[in-house]
């Protein structure tokens, strides 16, 4: 139901990508191989985030490959994820998810850095820092929005959102 694919790693044995459906338009998880990229057509993904450090994103090889953010950050608490990059990622998920598309968040276990972004996307179509990380919680459960360099990060974010979008998720700056 929830659309997961669960595996010790990257992917599971049947060498299906690991990855969580957080609602209609949001999904989180591992990086997609070469092969993936058709099942994250099937999902109706527009736009995939990557947020690893050392690993560009894989080559999409459709005639038409899907659009790709790389932000490239590290899963450390010396080192916290930039928050012009949660600015940039939510400002283009939120283009894409306003004309009804879908998008794919990922760091390498799907447990931090892609949960983080997912996190400050929700945020960004009205959900409070809580809400955000209780779903997220609840539909992926080996994310760690708890991880308290993660979630410090993700309510920074939501101060800022609130700040200087006042509220509407629109007008946000990057």
């Amino acid at each position: 139901m929830h659309g997961q694919r669960w595996g010790k790693s990257q992917h599971d044995a049947q060498g299906k990508m690991n990855y969580s459906r957080i609602t209609d338009h949001l999904y989180i998880g591992t990086t997609p191989g070469t092969k993936d990229y058709d099942l994250l057509r099937q999902l109706g993904v527009e736009l995939v985030i990557n947020m690893r450090i050392g690993w560009p994103p894989k080559r999409d090889l459709h005639s038409s490959p899907l659009r790709s953010l790389w932000l490239p950050s590290i899963d450390s608490p010396f080192l916290p994820i930039p928050m012009h990059f949660l600015k940039i990622g939510v400002r283009e998920a939120l283009k894409v998810m306003d004309e009804g598309g879908v998008v794919y968040a990922h760091c390498a276990k799907g447990r931090h850095r892609g949960p983080a972004m997912g996190a400050c996307i929700l945020i960004a179509q009205g959900n409070s820092p809580d809400e955000a990380m209780q779903l997220i919680k609840q539909q992926r459960p080996t994310s760690d929005l708890k991880a308290w360099y993660i979630q410090r990060r993700v309510m920074q974010f939501a101060r800022m959102w609130q700040k200087s979008a006042k509220g509407k998720r629109t007008s946000i700056s990057t």
